[in-house]
């Protein structure tokens, strides 16, 4: 017998034999992990959506005010050609 057979039936017999008892209190513990970890995905994001709209309003504030596709004036004058 080879190490692969004995592998296959070392995992047929697992399959094969009853299912291990699962303490009762995991369970709850289980539920309230759960729930704790719904939450905290909940309220991150809700978060970055915040944030993200904060960002947006920022920008668009910035943008009207600086109006940065505006070209800017010169700050010298033309040379004067052609008197």
């Amino acid at each position: 017998m080879n190490g692969t057979d004995r592998k296959e039936q070392a995992v047929r017999s697992l399959l094969e034999g009853t299912q291990p008892a699962v303490p009762p209190e995991l369970y709850g513990d289980a539920v309230r992990r759960g729930a704790r970890m719904l939450r905290r995905r909940t309220v991150l994001r809700r978060l970055l959506w915040f944030v993200l709209a904060v960002a947006v309003v920022a920008f668009v504030v910035w943008a009207s005010l600086a109006r940065p596709w505006v070209e800017p004036p010169a700050d010298t004058t033309p040379p004067l050609t052609g008197w």
